[in-house]
Formats: structure tokens, sequence, C-alpha cells
């Protein structure tokens, strides 16, 4: 569809349902993706060899490349204006690639060459996932975007509810749940191959079907410019701080490894470097500011940091714990499910692989729950608002995961993911229609890459901590990581309280 006449508007028009539906309908073949991803990604590294303890730092692909790729999408789709549009080009790219690496992950002879896979089906899929969340806001007005963002949770549901669960469909038509060792299932073969194509042909009907308003137009509309604090000066001076923590925790986890080890029996985990690694590489990047107006994409993106706006800032705590909880289910729901409830640590089992089906269907659930609580939820935050809507959607997740450690009997897992369900689609949601309505609409991508900021930290951080805490106070026992999710949905619902209440509209 053509572009929309750059004529000068004030007021953002109203879109139909269909319109919506097409500008969110790439996101579900993003999400048959990440769906494929979260439930086999795990079982695929276990399969080739990985021990439970090298899980999360084979998983570390996911936090950092969104770390890196979504703030950089972000700053080139703001300056981008061609033919296809200002967002669109970027998710053609992003799917044409994540297609390829979904076809070649699960035939990768070696674990190493499934890890680099994983880097670049993250990659990819963040090239892709950025645009989609900037898209509804440039395209819709105030009024419409919590719906917006409620018809992608919707998608985001469906997508992966049949992504999950495709491994156990295809077993119950016959084909092969188990192989020799070393060698990845036809089960999940067939799933990434049936993946890869509805992803491509998913956001390819949103490219086709959807149009965009050009920059010019887009900064003539009255929700173009929320104001935003003023910029201070380069706070300098606390560079130097992270720095010195970086190379302190350094050098005491150096000195201190030997002893650690004597003492407890086990090594410390060498991802725990990634904490200090963080720390130096923050400082460094506070110590580079200049004062002045910024230049670049680095000064770009740390003097919008800088004057985020307080809506923002005070969404960080939420889902930094919202997000901790999520990875730890996506990390270790198949060892745990597999060890507690299935009793094998054996990929090549046939128990250790049915309880990895299970676990496809346990995913899917929550996003099928997901997908019907995206209906519910606007309708919610109408009549309580939307900080109480999401402290008791992350509630109902937090118990949902805390759940695990008292049910016994698998199929009743599947009550747990109804609260796992209600958390992710508000998670999916509310936090982005809150930020859309706070920023400038020629800095939309820039924010929305540096609101994934608040999503990739808590997880490298899981990615990082978790399989040291499980090892030092659980025995390494997959399934209380889900505990400690549990617990980490409930911090998250308490500090969705700090926010501002909202203005009726």
């Amino acid at each position: 569809m053509a572009s929309l006449s750059a004529a000068p508007v004030t007021k953002k028009p109203s879109v139909t349902f269909f319109a919506i539906w097409n500008m969110c309908f790439g996101f579900l073949g993003l999400q048959f993706g990440l769906g494929l991803q979260n439930a086999n990604v795990s079982r695929i590294f276990q399969t080739l060899g990985a021990k439970i303890d090298d899980i999360p730092i084979l998983w570390i692909a996911a936090p950092l490349t969104g770390l890196l790729v979504q703030p950089l999408v972000g700053y080139l789709s703001d300056r981008t204006w061609t033919r296809l549009g200002r967002r669109r080009p970027y998710l053609l790219v992003g799917a044409l690639l994540s297609s390829a690496a979904l076809l070649i992950m699960p035939m990768s002879p070696a674990l190493w060459v499934a890890a680099v896979m994983l880097w670049i089906l993250d990659a990819s899929i963040n090239t892709s996932m950025q645009p989609f969340r900037a898209f509804v806001g440039d395209q819709l007005p105030l009024r419409q975007r919590p719906a917006g963002y409620a018809m992608q949770s919707f998608f985001i549901g469906v997508g992966a509810v049949v992504a999950s669960a495709l491994p156990w469909l295809f077993e119950h038509i016959g084909i092969s749940n188990t192989a020799q060792a070393g060698i990845v299932p036809d089960t999940v073969r067939y799933s990434f191959f049936l993946g890869a194509i509805v992803l491509f042909v998913a956001v390819l009907w949103t490219v086709i079907s959807t149009h965009e308003y050009p920059p010019e137009q887009l900064e003539a509309f009255d929700d173009a410019s929320p104001e935003l604090p003023p910029a201070g000066a380069p706070k300098r001076g606390w560079g130097a701080f992270w720095l010195v923590v970086g190379v302190a925790g350094f050098a005491v986890m150096h000195q201190f490894a030997g002893a650690f080890e004597k003492t407890h029996g086990f090594p410390l985990d060498k991802q725990l470097y990634l904490l200090w690694a963080g720390a130096f590489v923050w400082g460094a990047a506070l110590l580079l500011q200049r004062p002045g107006e910024p230049k670049g994409l680095f000064g770009t993106i740390m003097r919008n940091i800088e004057t985020m706006p307080d809506s923002m800032r005070k969404l960080a705590p939420v889902q930094f714990f919202s997000w901790l909880a999520l990875f730890a289910m996506w990390i270790y729901t198949t060892g745990g499910v597999t060890e507690s409830f299935f009793h094998s640590k054996d990929a090549t089992s046939a128990a250790y692989n049915e309880g990895a089906n299970w676990v496809g269907i346990l995913f899917a659930a929550y996003n099928g729950f997901a997908a019907l609580a995206s209906i519910i939820v606007p309708w919610i935050a109408r009549k309580l608002g939307l900080r109480w809507t999401h402290l008791i959607n992350v509630w109902l997740g937090g118990f949902g995961l805390l759940s695990f450690l008292f049910i016994h009997d698998p199929d009743w897992l599947i009550a747990s993911m109804l609260g796992v369900g209600f958390a992710w689609a508000s998670i999916l949601s509310l936090p982005y229609a809150i930020v859309s309505d706070s920023v400038p609409a020629k800095t939309m991508g820039v924010y929305m890459g540096i609101f994934n900021f608040f999503i990739v930290i808590p997880q490298l951080v899981a990615a990082s901590v978790l399989g040291f805490v499980l090892k030092f106070a659980f025995h390494g026992q997959p399934i209380y990581a889900l505990a400690v999710g549990g617990v980490s949905f409930l911090i998250s619902g308490l500090l969705v309280l700090r926010l501002p209440k909202e203005k009726k509209a």
C-alpha cells in the first residue's frame, strides 16, 4: 500500500480493527520463532551434550543480542525513510535472517554450531521485534495504543501456542520423538522447518498490507512531542565508580575462586564475570559522555537514557523482576519438569523426551491463556487502572510458578500456566503502552530500544547468577529456579505501585 500524503495534520486519525490486525500480524510469525526457541533450545543443547550447569551461559545470546541490536535498529530506523517506509525494511530483513536460522539450528552437528545459530536467530528476531514495537506507536493515536499492544499480545499468544505444541503434535501423528545421541529428534526438526515458513509469511503480510506516515507528517501530529526532562551534565563521576566495581569484582573472584571451590566442593561459575564486565562497560560508557549536543549513535543513546521520562525510570525495576522470572522459566522449565516430574536427566531417554514435549504443551498453554487474557486485560485496565491491573496479573504469574513446588501430577501444571499466561499478556502490553505515550515520535525507535535494556539486563543477570544460586542454595535442582521466578514476579507487582497514577482520558 502506498504511503500516506505528508499533508500537515494535527490529530492522528483512528484506524480500523483490521488495520491494527494487519500491522500486528507479523508478531504471529516472530512469536512462532521465539516459541520454538523458548520451548526447545535447552532441549537441543542437552541433546548435543550440554550439561544443565552450562545451559544459562549458552542462553546468553538472547539478552546480549537484544542489548546490542535493539537500540541500534531503533536509532537507525528513526532516521530511515525509503520506498518501503521507516520500520518495514527492518521487519523484512529480520524475517529473512530469522527464517534461515530456524532452518539451520535443528540440523546443528555440534553444540557450538547450535550456540552460534542461537546468536544469529536472536539477533535477527530482535532486528524485526524492535521496529514492530515502534511501528504501533508510530501509527496509532494514544487512545488506540493499548489496543494495538494488546493485539500484539494476542498474536504472540496464538503463535507461541502452536509453535510450542508442534513437537507434541508431530509425535502424535507418528513422527519419531527420539533419536540417537547427538541428533535432534525429527519432531523438533520439522517444527523448526515449519516455523521458518510461518515466520517469513506472517511478517511479509504486515509489510505488504500496511502503510507508514512520512517523518514530517508523523512529527506534525499532536502526540508527537511529549515533554521530557531537561538534559543535565553527563554523570561522569559515576563512571569511575562503576569502573572500580568492575575491576574489583574481577580481582576478588580471581583471588578467592580456589578457596571457594575447596570449601564448597564446586567452582565459582565463570559466567559470574559477566556481572563485573557489565559494571565495567557501563562505567566506561559514562566516562565517554561529552557535554553539549550529542552526536552519533553512542551520544544519542546515552543522552536519551539521561532524559528518559519518569514513567520509564520507574518501570525499570518492574521490568527487571518480571523478566528475571520469565528468563528463569524459559531456561529451567525443561530441566525442572523432566527431572522432578519425569525422573530423567538423560536427553536420549524416552522419559526425558516425553517430559520435554510436555514442557512444549505447558508453554503452549501459557501462551494460549495469554492470547485470551490479552482480550480481557484492556477491559480490566479501564476499570482498575494500569498499575493495579499489572500488579494482579504478575502476582498470578508468581503464584503459578511457585505452585511447581507443590504439584505432583504434571498434568496439573496446566493450571499453573493460567497465572503465567495472565502475567505474560500484561508484560507484553501495559508497559509498552505507558512508554509509547511518554516519548517523542521522532525518537520512538531508540526509546523502545532503550526500554529493551530493562528486559535484557535481568536476562543477563539470570544467565550469570541463576546457575550459581541453584548449586549453592538448592543442590543444583532446576525446579527451584522456577520458585525464584515466582518470587521475582511478586516483587515486580509491588514495585509497579511506584508508578504515578495515570490520568483519566
